[in-house]
């Protein structure tokens, strides 16, 4: 079990950066596969990013060169740094957790939200011309 609680979400202009925080607790977080999805208003959740234990990492081609996901295992902390944001950018973001069931090179796969057994109540970001 691990439980998870997003932090950093807000306001923003287009062009600027936030850097979201999830800390988890429980046991074996250092283990574990971690993602960020985002969920716009009406809209299905989608996958953003994830990194694996050993810090691996993936993005969706839509925050690419944009988005940075990392984690410090020793705070039991990911982090996703946003920067250059843009106006398709506001949704709730959200961390979620899972072991590592799949060979993290299963892009389409860990791209899934049913892929993720743990998930956090969401922050939100909110992006303004």
């Amino acid at each position: 079990q691990v439980q998870l609680v997003e932090s950093g979400g807000g306001s923003v202009q287009a062009g600027g950066s936030l850097r979201l925080s999830c800390a988890a607790s429980g046991s074996t977080y250092n283990k574990y596969n971690m993602g960020w999805f985002r969920q716009a208003s009406g809209k299905e959740r989608e996958w953003v990013a994830m990194i694996n234990w050993v810090g691996s990492t993936r993005y969706a081609d839509s925050v690419k060169g944009r988005f940075t996901i990392t984690r410090d295992n020793a705070k039991s902390t990911l982090y996703l740094q946003m920067n250059s944001l843009k106006l398709e950018d506001p949704a709730m973001y959200y961390c979620a957790a899972a072991g590592p069931t799949r060979p993290f090179g299963d892009s389409s796969y860990w791209s899934t939200v049913g892929a993720f057994n743990y998930w956090g109540q969401g922050t939100q970001v909110t992006v303004s011309s």
